[in-house]
């Protein structure tokens, strides 16, 4: 086995004592526990910062191609635990603090969990990070430093509210400042005419500025970097018009820079919030872009290689104009004709596409675009001339043309973004077989059509260092202990565990381990909510963005309907269940934030109802993040993946409940159905309409009144929810969200009620039969190594960035 490159002293602990007194400026007898905590953080930095240096010496020693991550996300969770546990120094670490009377998980509880992303996007990035360290492939993500990021949520009396995440109030102790790579980005202004060429000349100019992470990969074999933006006024203050006395107009030019990385996502149904969007996209990926050229630039001369040396990857639509912005760069700055700019651009860049919902994939109006982007606009149209000539030269028609095209002429005129990164890209690919499918057939079938080559798929993975050995350690030694250690370095070694599925022995030791995580999760969900939970009960979790094709509403449903039937006939044998929620609601996506409230007015009616006997509770967990997914994943007994068919893109969550043991029900969507190869049909719960027959009933005359009164418990729930039974106060509460189910059922939740329900029962029936459930939670654990990032990156390092 190999061994880490970086090692700590055996005087580690007079080491974090020197950083204590000499960079956090405590004397050790008044340190408080935070401060220990920046001293642990800077310890270990430091000696991560000799291996940072030479990963960096020795790409360029190579003359090696780096991967070039543009994400608006990257949800990266804790990193103290991640690089202790990737340079195996763990125990080293928490001997070291032991010595001074400190526990290193204490200390470890302390680090904020950074608000950079929302969900399995951002998650995703994250996980890609690790895994490009993992193999050695020299990368750098590129990113915004939010200031706020992603919204805190507070529960109040079952509402969600949006509070300002404050990670940072205190400082980052992983990050560095690089002034030094700062770039100049500008806004509005005029094209003009100069020197036989044309010249943009922006009315509004702001700098980003670079601050460094560093990315550590397994056993410390390469530490990439992370750069993140944050931005500036280049005149912070306007001094004439502060000794005026207008001293907010005085201050407006930094607090529009301020605006652009304060937080993650903001609301864009306004024109001030879609112009605020577009100009942190265009911030972020000009600066990325302008920071990818320049280091190219700098070693290697030649603009014209920039293929050789960079492989770029969009992840999802938000950086899409970064086509745009390079071929720019490429034309204005560095002189080279629209056609070869355009074969540059095009071999450096390739793009994920992430959903086939209409609404994600982001197009803006044309004269927002134009107004703060011209030259873009100039560009977009000479690229879109380029592709609708190749369109009409390929034969394809009117219709197929104006769906190619990257401007809408439909209505309102936008710029469609999705358009530009497939056609300015050499490889796109979806990140689920079905998904990948569905590309071609819906939201890209004419450009498909067009380039036909294009389209690959690249099935999403998570690395199993933070969602198994970091989260559980517990399951990772029974593991160990079973099959060696081999699986530490390829997951896919945990088929080992097939053989061992049947032994009794093994089974017993994992229920222990389970059985000890929920213990922890059911004291956490105590101090959280006060409610409280038997760890005997089989745990039944759904954690994920809250949204309606997602479809808690259908879980929240067929809850009520277990309740009305636990109270109707009592003298049944029912499994006690746990059900868990967690997740947040977009703040202007009014349904989303009503399924909330009602998951909670039930929760409120079932926990305090003596009639059901403690045999089902319901519990939202707020503030849904990486830290609490790390909590609740190991102690999941059934993984709700039921999204309704056809539009998950992949899902990565369910991948870390399969590899800890939880068994999957679940529809047959993103990644779901490759996941249902991998571990047997018997080993997973099915349930539902495929995406052909979603696609279908919306084509047909599919009534959902008709479904929702031929089924007796669908109808009680529906109306027990829809006459106030759970929301008293507020009888007509939910009235609207129910009629919706009879009046259109867009997401299938009535059409997939009865399946989902008899398909509960099902689980309820195998879990009385502990043994088979505890071998086919092995059977889960065994198959899913898979599902590795480090196997995703490795495909798309081979088949789309040439650099494996």
């Amino acid at each position: 086995m190999s061994t880490s490159p970086v090692s700590l002293s055996p005087e580690i602990q007079d080491l974090i004592i020197d950083v204590l007194r000499h960079r956090v400026g405590k004397d050790e007898r008044a340190a408080k526990p935070h401060d220990w905590y920046t001293a642990t953080v800077l310890s270990l930095r430091d000696k991560i910062i000799d291996s940072w240096m030479e990963s960096t010496r020795r790409t360029y020693a190579d003359g090696g191609k780096r991967v070039y991550y543009l994400s608006l996300e990257f949800l990266i969770g804790r990193l103290l635990r991640d690089a202790l546990s990737n340079l195996d120094l763990t125990h080293e670490m928490a001997q070291a603090l032991k010595q001074h009377g400190l526990d290193l998980a204490v200390l470890e509880d302390l680090e904020p969990d950074a608000a950079l992303g929302n969900g399995g996007l951002g998650r995703l990035a994250a996980c890609f990070m690790e895994s490009l360290a993992s193999l050695d492939i020299p990368a750098y993500g590129y990113g915004i430093r939010y200031v706020n990021g992603m919204f805190r949520q507070r529960i109040d009396d079952g509402w969600q509210v949006e509070l300002p995440e404050t990670w940072l109030s205190h400082g980052n102790p992983w990050e560095f400042d690089r002034r030094e790579s700062a770039y100049h980005i500008g806004f509005g202004g005029e094209v003009v005419e100069a020197n036989g060429g044309v010249k943009w000349h922006p009315d509004e100019v702001i700098e980003a500025s670079a601050v460094d992470t560093p990315v550590v990969g397994w056993r410390g074999k390469r530490v990439n970097t992370l750069r993140l933006w944050t931005a500036h006024a280049l005149d912070p203050i306007r001094l004439d018009a502060f000794n005026a006395g207008d001293h907010v107009a005085a201050l407006e030019s930094d607090a529009r820079a301020d605006s652009l990385v304060r937080v993650l996502y903001p609301a864009d149904s306004t024109p001030a919030g879609q112009e605020l969007r577009l100009r942190q996209e265009y911030f972020f990926s000009s600066a990325s872009i302008q920071d990818i050229v320049r280091r190219h630039i700098q070693y290697e001369k030649n603009i014209r290689t920039l293929p050789d040396k960079a492989a770029i990857q969009l992840n999802d639509t938000h950086p899409a104009v970064a086509v745009a912005e390079l071929m720019r760069l490429l034309v204005d700055d560095y002189g080279l004709e629209f056609d070869e700019a355009w074969d540059v651009t095009s071999r450096t860049v390739a793009y994920t596409n992430h959903t086939l919902l209409p609404e994600a994939l982001e197009s803006w109006p044309l004269p927002l675009f134009e107004r703060l982007l011209p030259r873009h606009m100039q560009i977009i149209y000479a690229i879109n001339s380029r592709v609708l000539r190749d369109a009409r030269k390929a034969g394809l028609d009117d219709l197929a043309i104006s769906a190619i095209s990257l401007i809408d002429e439909g209505g309102e005129r936008r710029v469609r973004m999705a358009n530009l990164a497939f056609a300015g890209a050499h490889s796109v690919n979806g990140v689920a077989a079905l998904h990948t499918e569905l590309m071609k057939e819906t939201v890209f079938s004419d450009l498909h059509k067009l380039y036909p080559g294009k389209i690959n798929n690249k099935t999403n993975g998570v690395t199993p260092r933070r969602w198994l050995m970091q989260c559980n350690p517990g399951l990772t030694g029974v593991i160990k202990d079973a099959i060696g250690d081999a699986f530490l370095d390829d997951t896919e070694k945990l088929q080992d565990l097939n053989a061992l599925a049947g032994d009794a022995q093994l089974g017993e030791r994992i229920a222990e381990v389970k059985r000890s995580n929920k213990l922890v999760l059911a004291d956490h969900i105590k101090a959280l909510t006060g409610v409280r939970v038997d760890p005997d009960a089989l745990f039944d979790v759904q954690i994920k963005r809250i949204h309606e094709y997602k479809r808690q509403l259908l879980n929240l449903i067929e809850t009520v309907a277990l309740y009305d039937q636990i109270r109707s006939h009592p003298e049944k044998d029912w499994v006690p269940r746990v059900k868990i929620f967690g997740g947040k609601a977009a703040p202007t996506y009014h349904n989303a934030k009503l399924i909330i409230k009602l998951a909670n007015d039930i929760a409120r009616r079932i926990n305090s109802d003596p009639s059901v006997g403690g045999l089902l509770k319901v519990v939202f967990i707020p503030n849904y993040n990486v830290t609490l997914a790390e909590r609740i994943i190991p102690a999941a007994d059934l993984s709700e993946q039921i999204s309704t068919a056809g539009m998950e893109a992949s899902g990565t969550g369910n991948m870390k409940f399969a590899l800890n043991g939880a068994l999957t029900i679940g529809t047959l969507d993103g990644a779901n159905i490759e996941i249902k190869d991998k571990v047997g049909d018997d080993n997973i719960f099915i349930f539902g309409l495929t995406a052909d027959e979603v696609a279908a009933r919306r084509l047909d005359s599919y009534n959902p009144r008709d479904v929702i009164e031929n089924s007796s418990e669908l109808l009680q729930a529906v109306d027990a929810i829809s006459n106030g039974v759970f929301s008293p106060g507020e009888p007509e509460r939910y009235r609207e969200l129910m009629d919706g189910l009879y009046d259109h059922d867009w997401f299938m939740v009535a059409a997939d009620f009865d399946a989902y329900a008899g398909c509960q029962r099902a689980v309820d029936q195998l879990w009385t039969d502990q043994a088979s459930w505890r071998k086919k939670a092995i059977h889960n654990i065994a198959n899913v190594g898979w599902f590795s990032s480090d196997r995703t990156i490795s495909e798309y390092a081979r088949e789309i960035w040439g650099v494996m």
